[in-house]
């Protein structure tokens, strides 16, 4: 890889140094591992790495940690065995685990400074601009890329394709400096993966018609509402059974947001919303709309999610719909550790559209491989339960006691309303927490960069 090789060192890169990658491809990025493999036959070491996520794929990794040619990370979300190997002590630095929104803040503010920034762009124009748009890795908008690339010292985009013109731009030509022709970025295919490919289970799918008619009894579920839901399988069912409600009201939306599915683009080319705002697509229906339809906005992360945007998407959020490993008595999430304590995320937008949207709502069954989900106390703090609404199980809704308007609304529309410590006593036993007591591997940080947890080796 001579032409990476090239660029790396013209672009300064050091010992020590640190390396933005983001993670449009998801479980098909293979970007990271070309670029370290090039920095390690250069002889780099102790690099700090800042990917705004990692996948199982990025256990290719491990052998960079074990050299010391990798030695700091500082991510949103990692799962897989470079997480596994981060919990067993591999790194000698604890990991900095992000939300979104507070890694774009953090990289805007100057507070994570990055030397080198590479892009996995899925095709290149005769004038340099970078599009997720278009080519054989085509992955939708490059939201998590455009923040590095606004801010970092140096950015190299890495690519397969190259056309004369691009339908949609995500980064302008002016703000990359290298661009090097690589075999393949990865592979498109593997971005629906993980909780993005399940179908929901017969629970989820009573979770969902539970949380769509809390939604139409809410009093937000009108014309220019706001909408977000993750990519998991009882989310994906949610909008489902949110389309035909907000259609039986007459409800126009403004607009659906954050990680696009196909769910979300059916509900746009249905009519119920004017338009999305889509930091990545989590499916290859939404990189086929990203494409084609001019109604399908890419956003950068810092528009997203940064709390230092008063006009942030995530503020203007109506309703969130948020996932769940564990929630306690008073509401807090956790979405990073299992019970067992092995890490298996990190927020991602969790923590930033709770604190932003007017009615989050955490969706859950009660227990989940064999362990309950409602828990006297947390593996992991994520998201704090005092930016929670609501918890949605399939045995009844738990609403947060600062929201007495929601509990009236819902006991008129006749939902079964119950409490956080029910719904505890219903899910039975809980294991013992899996927080360790050795030495610190991980801090979690809130969108505003503040520590609210740590994780500990065993």
């Amino acid at each position: 890889m001579a032409g990476l090789r090239a660029a790396i060192e013209q672009a300064g890169v050091k010992d020590g140094a640190t390396l933005s990658f983001h993670h449009h491809l998801r479980n098909g990025d293979n970007v990271m591992r070309q670029v370290l493999v090039t920095c390690c036959e250069m002889g780099l070491r102790d690099l700090h790495i800042a990917p705004s996520s990692l996948f199982p794929v990025h256990g290719a990794l491990v052998p960079f940690v074990e050299n010391d040619t990798v030695s700091r990370i500082t991510t949103s979300y990692m799962t897989g065995p470079l997480a596994d190997a981060v919990k067993a002590g591999a790194l000698p630095h604890p990991v900095r685990l992000q939300s979104h929104g507070g890694r774009a803040a953090a990289i805007a503010s100057g507070r994570l400074t990055i030397d080198a920034a590479f892009i996995a762009a899925p095709a290149v124009d005769e004038l340099g601009n970078l599009s997720g748009a278009v080519g054989p890795s085509a992955c939708g908008p490059l939201g998590y890329a455009m923040v590095d690339a606004a801010h970092a010292a140096h950015v190299i985009a890495l690519t397969d394709h190259r056309r004369e013109t691009l339908p949609r731009i995500c980064i302008p030509a002016d703000q990359v400096d290298r661009i090097v022709g690589v075999d393949h970025i990865g592979d498109s295919r593997q971005i629906a993966s993980g909780t993005t490919g399940r179908a929901p289970s017969e629970n989820g799918r009573i979770i969902a018609d539970l949380t769509a008619r809390l939604i139409a009894c809410s009093g937000l579920l009108q014309d220019g509402f706001s909408f977000q839901t993750g990519a998991g399988a009882t989310s994906l069912a949610v909008a489902r059974a949110l389309a035909p409600l907000m259609s039986d009201c007459g409800v126009t939306g403004d607009f659906a947001a954050g990680g696009i599915t196909g769910a979300l683009v059916d509900m746009l080319h249905a009519g119920l919303f004017r338009k999305l705002w889509d930091v990545q697509a989590f499916d290859l229906a939404a990189v086929r709309s990203y494409g084609e339809d001019p109604a399908h906005l890419p956003m950068s992360a810092e528009l997203y999610a940064s709390p230092d945007r008063l006009d942030s998407i995530a503020r203007q959020l109506d309703v969130m719909i948020l996932g769940a490993a564990e929630v306690d008595a008073d509401f807090n999430v956790n979405v990073t550790c299992a019970s067992d304590g092995r890490i298996i995320g990190g927020s991602g937008g969790h923590a930033d559209t709770a604190a932003g949207a007017k009615l989050p709502i955490v969706t859950t069954t009660l227990r989940a491989g064999g362990h309950a989900k409602l828990v006297e106390a947390l593996t992991c703090l994520t998201t704090p339960g005092t930016t929670i609404g609501a918890v949605v199980t399939e045995a009844g809704i738990a609403i947060h006691p600062t929201r007495p308007d929601l509990v009236e609304r819902a006991r008129r529309a006749g939902l079964p309303l119950t409490s956080l410590s029910e719904l505890r006593r219903m899910a039975g036993e809980t294991t013992p927490t899996g927080r360790g007591a050795g030495r610190v591997i991980a801090e979690c940080e809130g969108p505003n960069g503040e520590t609210i947890d740590t994780i500990r080796m065993a």
